[in-house]
């Protein structure tokens, strides 16, 4: 899968410096030229990204809200 256009404004390349891994959810963070991002995904999702550490990704920054795409 590609991801060609998104709609979220607020967007972070970075790579996957930390996954703090628990049984459901799971904390990522992603070292940008910006700083720090961190977010919180279902570790499913990190499973299925197959997101570790050294991974690319974008951060997308929304409201309160940060998702993440494997580059």
């Amino acid at each position: 899968m590609t991801i060609s256009k998104v709609n979220v404004r607020n967007q972070f390349r970075g790579k996957v410096i930390e996954i703090l891994a628990g049984p459901v959810v799971s904390e990522i963070v992603v070292g940008t030229p910006f700083g720090t991002i961190t977010s919180v995904i279902t570790t499913r999702s990190i499973n299925e990204l197959d997101l570790t550490e050294g991974s690319d990704v974008v951060a997308m920054v929304k409201s309160t809200e940060v998702s993440i795409a494997k580059l």
